[in-house]
């Protein structure tokens, strides 16, 4: 293989691993955040319990996410120089962002999160838990707000030329809420609460099938329950908005997710099929004009597709986008589907006596995880040739001085490194689910006064 695609690959690889942890960090902070409000609100302490053990599961996740991230910094500067020169302004703009809005905040109340139990008062914890939250979530907005105006430039000007070419902000907010952020942002929010509640869902209903923790595991899994409801259906909003989005701001990337190749025809929409792109062909299941209806209201609307762009500025890989971004559908209509009988059945007082529901929910923690991978992998894909939308191609970006070889070798032991951080993180949570929320264990929080920390001990 050639620098390009190796470089592609290993970036590839590094940021799907690391993206298997930040959405389930903010997915459990969000239902940590209901649990100790369920606590203050109740004094019932199962809601303690209950943070106290999500709390841990969440100290894991937030760990190895940590470690996973940092590859990627690396990776700009080593293989994409010429990128990293070209978006430096635009990057250092957000992350230092980041840094100032979220990572303080997150790291600023993590320690309260992780070690203030019995030393601060509930009312302490549940506000450091909720900052703790704010920061994973604002950390997803700059993170986002950098992809998207890769997709979607704004608030920006060019200056050099060549290979010294460089963008720079000429507008701050304009670059923040470029025509993509605020609806990818959203799109990437409910995918991480998805993740999260599901994760909760799937340990608390394998607690019930087992019959331990009942009467903790009930009342965990109807709040996750009720965030997954709410999550699933606004997602199939955020995500009508954001494919909207892209049919005006990306028109090729739209035309490759469905497969429409004709330059001005109607456009259908596919539940599952398989693209030919020699033949130029869609094979499967779908509604004829069904793209052009949810764009146009008109099921006989034009809609632009790939022969209507040059062929060097289409997508390669169209059969690829096309598997993607359908699973990605398929795997959010089921989840509206599960969240909704499940609802319907607690409505009806007979969700827990529901055995096979409850082995549904065990094993549909995967699916959150794999919307949101080829999700992004459908996003990323389709705006290929462009690294940055209608400005810098991709086999423009590379490092100069990188070989294939030292590519390939980095990849290899990336890939080594990471197998052992996922065997890690996997043994380190099953010996946490296993063991479980311990009952009859908690101390009362002791401070004298409310939100006074104790004198240091020892």
């Amino acid at each position: 293989m050639d620098v390009e695609i190796l470089a592609r690959i290993q970036f590839a690889f590094t940021i799907a691993f690391h993206y298997i942890y930040p959405p389930l960090s903010i997915g459990l902070g969000l239902v940590m955040v209901f649990f100790e409000g369920a606590y203050l609100r109740t004094g019932n302490k199962q809601y303690e319990q209950l943070a106290r053990f999500w709390t841990r599961i969440f100290a894991v996740t937030f760990g190895i996410g940590v470690a996973t991230g940092i590859v990627m910094e690396f990776e700009f500067g080593t293989n994409w120089a010429t990128y990293s020169r070209y978006v430096g302004d635009i990057f250092g703009s957000a992350l230092a962002a980041e840094g100032i809005f979220a990572f303080a905040l997150e790291s600023g109340f993590l320690g309260i999160l992780l070690f203030g139990w019995n030393r601060v008062s509930p009312r302490v914890h549940f506000i450091a838990t909720v900052g703790v939250w704010l920061g994973s979530m604002f950390s997803a907005v700059w993170i986002v707000v950098a992809n998207s105006w890769q997709q979607t430039p704004a608030g920006y000007h060019v200056v050099g030329e060549g290979i010294h070419a460089r963008a720079e902000i000429t507008d701050f907010w304009a670059m923040v809420f470029n025509p993509s952020s605020v609806d990818r942002l959203l799109h990437v929010w409910i995918g991480a609460f998805l993740a999260g509640t599901f994760l909760v869902l799937s340990v608390h209903a394998y607690y019930l099938l087992k019959n331990r923790h009942v009467e903790l595991s009930k009342r965990a899994f109807k709040i996750a329950l009720s965030i997954a409801m709410v999550s699933s259906l606004l997602q199939l909003f955020i995500g009508h908005r954001s494919a909207d989005g892209v049919a005006h701001n990306q028109p090729a990337k739209l035309a490759a997710m469905e497969g429409h190749f004709d330059t001005l025809a109607p456009a259908h929409m596919y539940a599952l099929g398989w693209v030919d792109k020699e033949s130029q062909t869609v094979t499967g299941i779908g509604l004829p004009g069904g793209l052009s209806f949810l764009i146009h209201g008109d099921f006989k609307e034009p809609v632009k597709g790939l022969n209507a762009f040059p062929e060097d500025e289409r997508p390669g890989a169209v059969n690829a986008i096309f598997q993607f971004y359908h699973i990605m559908i398929a795997i959010g209509m089921f989840l509206i589907a599960l969240s909704l009988y499940a609802g319907w059945q607690w409505w009806r007082g007979k969700l827990f006596e529901k055995r096979w529901l409850m082995w549904v929910f065990v094993w549909a923690v995967i699916l959150p995880q794999i919307a949101n991978q080829t999700g992004w992998f459908a996003a990323e894909m389709g705006r290929q040739p462009w690294v940055v939308y209608g400005l810098l191609r991709t086999s423009d970006a590379l490092s100069k001085a990188v070989t294939a070889n030292q590519v390939l070798f980095s990849l290899i032991l990336f890939s080594f490194i990471y197998s052992l951080l996922l065997a890690l993180f996997l043994y380190m949570m099953n010996k946490k689910i296993k063991h479980g929320p311990v009952e009859g264990t908690l101390q009362e929080h002791r401070p004298k006064q409310e939100g006074m920390v104790e004198g240091m001990e020892g």
